[in-house]
């Protein structure tokens, strides 16, 4: 299992598969054919259907600057290795094709040429919740603690640096408002969200805090602002809402936060590798609700919660977005993406609350979970796995007039 540096990944929204993967992409292709004048992009499945609403033009074009880019859009042309494929063509002033290559953005803002996740270094030797579990208890250690074993020093400095970046994501969400760009014309939240907290009583106040701070860092992705996969774009306000709530309410420390970060990541990483953090893929369920369980194990142990309580929260994170479709309207990371943050994140502090109640046991582990996650997941028809062309998106945008 690779680093947790790969689910932590520093960079503009909307969207980790369609706007960091492709850019990456772009970038890597130009760096091939320093010689080129201009270049063609074609766009295939999914990429290509929400990609207008997700800026992958906007990515590609800006990567391969200043030259001349010609993009072609194909929805309805799936690739057999993935559905976000990209091909790159490369030409001289003559018009004569210098070079091309295919490629896919494969989610979490990674691309591979097979469509498949390619093997990193593998730093971690157990790939199980169900097997780390029992490190932690053969060494009286933490799930954080089974990170720092085999990560190299420097994920700490890290990790710091990504709290940094989500901290002054929703500093920044909390204070923008008026509407998020793309044609919906659909308007900030978070601030107002902020401002009515003095109007609830004090049970109330921790619920809609949660809310304002979630969608902060969601509404700040919406626009293409710096964020942090966690583990994708479209789901990156979950684990910070939660965190920085955390943080205010109990004082804890910067240290104390990162190590549930470490946790997090491992959590994420269980699921990345067992199964997939695609929208594309999977749906919906592997990126907000891979979300929600990292947020939950995190807070699971800033509540003190044994290495089994961790990973019940987070196996319940998890769970109860099972069958969650990808259906963004319009192709926009915006409706349903942004509100189902805020409802991750609650619902992840819930998972917390339950599971550290508990001694731990329960029937349905975390492994269990992943892999029916990764069953349901393939069982989705194309039309609700990020293509905008059913459930929510199809019937929102039906005799919808056109935006001017």
């Amino acid at each position: 299992m690779e680093s947790i540096r790969e689910i932590y990944k520093i960079g503009y929204g909307p969207s980790s598969s369609h706007t960091m993967g492709p850019r990456r992409a772009a970038e890597n292709f130009l760096s091939s054919v320093p010689n080129a004048d201009h270049f063609r992009v074609t766009l295939y499945g999914s990429l290509a259907a929400t990609g207008k609403g997700h800026m992958t033009d906007v990515a590609i074009v800006n990567a391969l600057k200043p030259h001349g880019v010609e993009i072609l859009w194909k929805p309805s042309e799936f690739l057999p290795q993935h559905p976000n494929g990209l091909l790159f063509e490369a030409f001289d002033t003559d018009g004569n094709k210098l070079s091309e290559h295919l490629t896919f953005s494969i989610g979490g803002g990674d691309i591979s040429d097979t469509g498949i996740r390619d093997p990193r270094q593998n730093i971690y030797p157990l790939s199980k919740m169900k097997h780390i579990l029992e490190w932690c208890k053969d060494n009286g250690r933490n799930l954080w603690e089974f990170v720092e074993e085999y990560e190299e020093a420097e994920i700490w400095e890290y990790l710091h640096e990504v709290w940094r970046v989500m901290k002054e994501a929703v500093a920044r969400g909390i204070e923008a408002e008026g509407a998020l760009p793309g044609g919906l014309n659909y308007p900030r939240k978070a601030s107002q969200y902020f401002t009515k907290l003095n109007s609830h009583k004090e049970s109330m106040r921790r619920r809609n805090i949660i809310f304002a701070y979630a969608l902060a860092v969601a509404e700040e992705n919406a626009s293409g602002g710096k964020v942090v996969t966690a583990p994708t774009c479209g789901s990156c306000g979950v684990v910070p809402g939660v965190l920085f709530l955390l943080q205010q309410n109990n004082q804890l420390s910067d240290k104390k936060i990162v190590r549930a970060l470490a946790t997090a990541g491992l959590i994420g990483n269980l699921v990345k590798t067992n199964a997939s953090i695609s929208g594309a893929m999977v749906g919906c369920q592997g990126e907000i609700g891979t979300a929600s369980a990292m947020a939950a194990g995190a807070a699971a142990q800033l509540y003190g919660g044994t290495p089994a309580q961790v990973e019940y929260a987070a196996s319940m994170g998890l769970e109860h977005f099972l069958g969650l479709t990808c259906d963004p309207v319009a192709g926009l990371v915006q409706v349903p993406c942004i509100e189902r943050n805020a409802v991750a994140a609650s619902r992840a502090l819930d998972a917390n609350v339950y599971a550290t109640l508990s001694d731990g046991r329960h029937m349905v582990s975390f492994d269990k979970v992943v892999e029916a996650m990764n069953l349901t997941g393939h069982d989705l028809p194309s039309i609700y796995k990020e293509t905008s062309e059913g459930g929510l998106a199809l019937v929102t945008m039906k005799n919808r007039p056109p935006s001017h």
